[in-house]
C-alpha cells in the first residue's frame, strides 16, 4: 500500500468525484483511477459506488477513510517535526473553532502566529463543537478551539481555556425580564427558545441542563450565527441561553442567570490529538497562547 494511494482515495472521497479529484490533484483521470483499482484489488474489497454524476463511499470505504486520513495526518507531522528540529516551522496549521468561543481572540492568536512562522499555511475551519472534536480525532484538524462536550479519548485530549455560566436573555419588554433572579429550567417551560444548530456547544450544553431537570423545550428558531440569534431575541421572538459572555454583544437585551448545575457550565477548551501526535505547528500556536497573552477572559471584548 503506498502513500499516494492513499492520498488519492481520500481526494477522491472529498471531492465525491473522479475528475474534481484528479484536478485537484493534479493527476491524470486514469491515473487516477487505475490507483484507486489498485488499492481495491490489495484491499480484497470496493472503496467506491460509482454513478455517472458522483462516487460514494462503501462500508468498506467508510472504514478504510478514518484510517486514511490518520496516516496521512501522521506523515504530515513527521516530515514537520523533521523540519521543525532543523530550525524552520513549515507545513500547513489546520484550526478550527466555534463562533465567539471565549478564552482565545482567534484572529489575534493567528495574526502573531503568521508573523513569527511566515513558512506555515494557515487554514481555519469554522463548525459546531461535536464536529471539530471528530476532525480533531480523524487527523483533519492540527487542534480546534471548541466547548468541552465529552470526556478525553485516546484520539483526543482537551486542554482547559475557560469556563463561565450561562445566561438567558430576552427581550425588555419579556415577561421574564422583570424576574430579577437567576431562573431554573422549570420556570422556563413553555417558553420559544431561540438557539443554535444541535451540534454547537452551547446548545448542547443547554439541551443537556434541560433534559437533567425533566424539562421539555421548544426551539422554534434555530440559527447558525450569533448575531441572528441576537437580532431574533431583540425582535423578541423568542428567549435564548448562552454563555455569559454573549450579553455584551447585545447590551440592549435583559441577562438573567440560568441557575447554575454542573450541565450549566461552558467551558471553553483546546482540542488536540494525543501529545506525540500533535503537529509542530500546533504546538507552537498553543505556546503562543499560553505565552503571547492572546487568551481572553470569559467576558473579554475580542471577538473570535
Amino acid at each position: 500500500m503506498e502513500l499516494r494511494h492513499l492520498q488519492h482515495f481520500v481526494a477522491v472521497a472529498e471531492d465525491q468525484h473522479f475528475t474534481r479529484a484528479a484536478e485537484r490533484l493534479m493527476v491524470s483521470q486514469s491515473g487516477l483511477s487505475a490507483s484507486i483499482r489498485a488499492l481495491e484489488r490489495e484491499l480484497g474489497s470496493p472503496l467506491f459506488v460509482r454513478t455517472t454524476r458522483r462516487v460514494t463511499l462503501t462500508e468498506a470505504g467508510r472504514a478504510l477513510l478514518g484510517e486514511a486520513e490518520r496516516i496521512l495526518a501522521q506523515v504530515r507531522a513527521a516530515h514537520e517535526a523533521v523540519a521543525a528540529v532543523q530550525g524552520v516551522l513549515r507545513g500547513t496549521l489546520a484550526l478550527g473553532t466555534e463562533q465567539c468561543v471565549a478564552g482565545v481572540h482567534v484572529a489575534g492568536l493567528l495574526a502573531a502566529f503568521r508573523r513569527l512562522h511566515p513558512d506555515v499555511e494557515i487554514r481555519l475551519r469554522q463548525a459546531g463543537s461535536g464536529a471539530l472534536a471528530e476532525e480533531v480525532a480523524a487527523g483533519r484538524l492540527d487542534l480546534a478551539f471548541a466547548v468541552r462536550t465529552h470526556a478525553d479519548t485516546e484520539q483526543l485530549r482537551s486542554v482547559p481555556l475557560t469556563s463561565e455560566p450561562m445566561t438567558v436573555l430576552c427581550h425588555p419588554s419579556h415577561h421574564l425580564a422583570s424576574a430579577g433572579a437567576a431562573l431554573t429550567p422549570e420556570e422556563l417551560c413553555g417558553e420559544a427558545f431561540v438557539d443554535f444548530h444541535p451540534d454547537w456547544g452551547p446548545r448542547r450544553i443547554t439541551d443537556t441542563a434541560f433534559a437533567a431537570a425533566g424539562v421539555r423545550r421548544t426551539v422554534a428558531l434555530e440559527v447558525n450565527d450569533v448575531h441572528s440569534l441576537l437580532d431574533l431575541v431583540d425582535e423578541n421572538l423568542g428567549i435564548a441561553v448562552v454563555p455569559r459572555h454573549f450579553r455584551h454583544k447585545r447590551e440592549t437585551l435583559t441577562a438573567l442567570p440560568l441557575k447554575g448545575t454542573d450541565e450549566t457550565v461552558y467551558e471553553t477548551v483546546a482540542l488536540l490529538p494525543p501529545p506525540e501526535a500533535t503537529s509542530p505547528a500546533a504546538r507552537a500556536l498553543m505556546t503562543l497562547l499560553e505565552t503571547g497573552g492572546l487568551a481572553t477572559p470569559p467576558d473579554g471584548a475580542h471577538p473570535s
